[in-house]
Formats: structure tokens, C-alpha cells, sequence
């Protein structure tokens, strides 16, 4: 790849990881828009959503401060195993997953049908909640669901990590802007470790994957879209609903199938 492709699919990881409109999707009808000869390798996808982590650290500096500060105090330490909690299910799942042969294929259908059924579930989900009242406050039901959700995800790429995780917290009655903050923050360790394991990958076997150079490339740029992505999201979950994201997956997913002809 050139560095202006890897600068572009830079770009298209950091907007779309944590919005709820499947990452992976983007990346299909980037690539294929672009008409690369080699698609770019799993670990090229993997770490640069390295990238789009820092952003949310950044975002959430102000956030993760307080919650150092206040460990002691029984809600912050109730908050932060919640999280821990949907992490290491995501985490163990996804260890099983792999030991078990899971890859991601890279026939675009799944991704399309993914897409598009999950465009059609945020406009049910958020038909069904219409006008109902959210809570603030995260149980450890919705800890363990957004665990499942995250690992559904992975099974199926195309449904989106955050948007799994999102409609999943809506659903046990959470409110728009405390399901995207809970989302975005089990995101961190999440996509922190899954970048991890294949960093090593890269060491084992660096002739496998992109040059170093380019990995660190696509990783600064999607930091710096993921970072201004997350500060619109989080405004804008203040007085919007999903119905927007809904209908996009929905024509995004229509648009995969066409091109994938």
C-alpha cells in the first residue's frame, strides 16, 4: 500500500470505531473503492485501532482523572470492576475464540448482512424506547451483557463493537449518554489488548505485515479522526437518538452487498 492509502483507511478507522456504524464495513468499501491488489492484513487493522483508543483516553482524560482521584469512594470502585467485569468476558471469549480457529474471513457478505440487520435493530430498539426514560446507573447485568455484546462483534464483523455495546445497555434500560460513556471506556482495554496481541504477532513474524513505518502512520491518523469522532458522539447523544446511525447502517449494508457483486 502507499502511504496515502494507508493515511485514507487511517482516516475511515478512527471516524467509524466508535461510532455505531461497523468499522469494518467502512474498511471493506474502502478498500474495494480503492481497488487495493492485497487487502491490508489483519494486523494492520488491529493496531491502528490503537489509534482510535488514545483518542478516547484523551477524551475521557478529565473522566478517568476523577476516577483515580475517588478509588475509594464505593460508586467509583463499584464503576471501574463493572468494567473490568465486561472486559474479561470480552477478553476470555475472545482467547476461546481464537483457540478454537476463529478468523475473520474476507468475504464481504457477512460484513453486509451484519450491517445491515444491525441498522435494523437500533431503529427497532429505538422505536421501542421512545420517550422512555433512561438510568445513569450501570448494573452488573448490563457489565455482563456489554461483555457478551462485545464478543458477539467479534463473531460476527459488522455488527460494531460499540454499537453492540450500546443498543445491549439501551435494551436493560440505560441512557443514551451513560451506555456511550460505559461503551466507550470497556472499548480501551478491549482494543488496548486486541492491538497488544497482534504487536506481538508482528514481532514473531514482521515479513507477514506492513512495514513498521506505516503501522505507526495509520495509527497517529486515526487517533486524530477517532479523537474529534468521540467529542461530536458524545455531544451529540446529549439530544439525539440512534434512528440516524440506524438508517446509515441500513444504506451502507444495501451499498456492501451491491459492491461485493
Amino acid at each position: 500500500m502507499s502511504n496515502w492509502t494507508v493515511i485514507l483507511l487511517g482516516i475511515v478507522e478512527g471516524i467509524t470505531e466508535f461510532l455505531p456504524i461497523s468499522s469494518t464495513g467502512h474498511l471493506l468499501l474502502a478498500e474495494a473503492w480503492l481497488k487495493l491488489a492485497r487487502h491490508p492484513s489483519e494486523v494492520f487493522n488491529v493496531v491502528i485501532q490503537g489509534g482510535a483508543v488514545l483518542a478516547v483516553i484523551l477524551a475521557f482524560a478529565g473522566r478517568l482523572r476523577d476516577m483515580a482521584r475517588h478509588w475509594r469512594t464505593p460508586a467509583t470502585r463499584d464503576y471501574v470492576f463493572k468494567l473490568g467485569a465486561a472486559f474479561l468476558i470480552t477478553a476470555v471469549g475472545a482467547l476461546v475464540l481464537k483457540k478454537l480457529g476463529l478468523e475473520l474471513g474476507e468475504n464481504p457478505l457477512p460484513v453486509a448482512w451484519a450491517t445491515l440487520v444491525g441498522g435494523v435493530v437500533i431503529l427497532g430498539v429505538e422505536r421501542w424506547l421512545r420517550d422512555m426514560p433512561g438510568s445513569t446507573q450501570v448494573t452488573w447485568p448490563v457489565a455482563v451483557a456489554v461483555g457478551c455484546a462485545q464478543l458477539l462483534a467479534a463473531v460476527f464483523p459488522g455488527t460494531s463493537r460499540s454499537g453492540a455495546s450500546i443498543i445491549v445497555a439501551l435494551v436493560f434500560g440505560i441512557s443514551r449518554p451513560a451506555a456511550t460513556e460505559f461503551s466507550f471506556l470497556v472499548g480501551v482495554p478491549t482494543l488496548l489488548s486486541a492491538s497488544g496481541y497482534e504487536v506481538l504477532s508482528l514481532v514473531r513474524h514482521p515479513e507477514a505485515h506492513e512495514p513498521l513505518g506505516q503501522l505507526v502512520l495509520g495509527t497517529g491518523v486515526a487517533a486524530i479522526t477517532a479523537f474529534a469522532a468521540v467529542k461530536w458522539l458524545l455531544g451529540f447523544v446529549q439530544t439525539h437518538t440512534f434512528i440516524l446511525f440506524g438508517w446509515y447502517r441500513v444504506v451502507l449494508g444495501a451499498l456492501i452487498l451491491i459492491f461485493a457483486r
